[in-house]
């Protein structure tokens, strides 16, 4: 089956071989483990050229200690502005949060597949979020936002083990305001929590039924983004609400490591994330054996 991604080409060598020097220009700590980094490409040339696709990553070099690969969480709409949610778990992701506003560091991309929001307009749209899925997400939530009136109805669903751990709760007000509906779950209340306890699914369930099953089932598109374990539940869901699943569209970036093809360890048999995706519609990960 011909796929909607299909007219997207693999990051070549070459491109990985340019490098934009850019600047951290905030640093804005989100919860104990992430941060939210600002970052801005030095030459006003390059910054008012580069543009980029919801869903796609970009490599952050950090000269002397590493480069790894990071979805960009900001919107296009901001070119060689670009914000990046990184979560502190490694080497370079733990030099990295002890970095100051005024950093240099090395930018290179966009690379990737993107989500086709332009074709989902007119439809109904489902944005599926858990834990720090919510990163890659914004991108697209904030695309979504910034053309409202090119959608139908648009409803926001996300998840994470704690309310200490949700990420960008500044923004769910601003998120309301644009005729979307948001609705949060978390797995373990904490003091204060007055929000619903559970899974994920069982507000997608009672959103489904609330409008997505009964009306243009078919002209619905929805865009998931989290932990693979979340995945197959999910996506059986909305399949199973009759929601096309060529119209389903899932990140894998989490499985991503070097960024180039090398390492090895995000390939699916053939494939790899980070040079064949991150972005794949459902049904093409059906096709790839444990992707999910």
């Amino acid at each position: 089956m011909k796929t909607e991604l299909d007219f997207i080409q693999p990051a070549s060598q070459e491109q990985f071989e340019y490098s934009y020097k850019a600047e951290i220009t905030n640093v804005y700590p989100l919860t104990g483990m992430e941060k939210l980094y600002q970052i801005q490409l030095v030459d006003r040339k390059e910054r008012e050229d580069f543009t980029f696709r919801p869903g796609q990553f970009v490599m952050l070099e950090l000269p002397g200690i590493g480069e790894a690969p990071f979805s960009i969480t900001s919107s296009p709409v901001r070119h060689g502005d670009i914000e990046l949610c990184i979560r502190a778990v490694g080497n370079l992701t733990r030099f990295l949060d002890r970095v100051a506003r005024g950093t240099r560091v090395g930018i290179s991309g966009p690379f990737g597949t993107h989500f086709p929001v332009e074709k989902m307009e007119g439809e109904d749209i489902l944005l599926i979020g858990g834990g720090l899925g919510i990163a890659p997400l914004r991108s697209p939530i904030l695309t979504v936002l910034e053309n409202r009136s090119r959608y139908d109805q648009v409803d926001i669903i996300y998840g994470a083990r704690r309310p200490s751990e949700l990420l960008f709760g500044y923004e769910y007000a601003m998120w309301r305001q644009f005729d979307v509906g948001l609705d949060i779950i978390v797995d373990q209340a904490e003091e204060g929590w007055q929000g619903p306890v559970g899974l994920i699914t069982e507000l997608l369930k009672e959103r489904i039924a609330k409008g997505h099953a009964d009306r243009h089932r078919e002209r619905t598109s929805a865009i998931v983004c989290g932990p693979p374990v979340m995945f197959r539940f999910v996506c059986d869901l909305l399949i199973s609400a009759g929601i096309p699943v060529e119209k389903i569209f899932v990140s894998l970036e989490r499985r991503m490591h070097c960024g180039r093809g090398k390492c090895c360890r995000c390939n699916i048999g053939s494939t790899y994330t980070c040079l064949d995706g991150p972005v794949f519609d459902y049904w093409s990960v059906l096709n790839l054996n444990e992707a999910v």
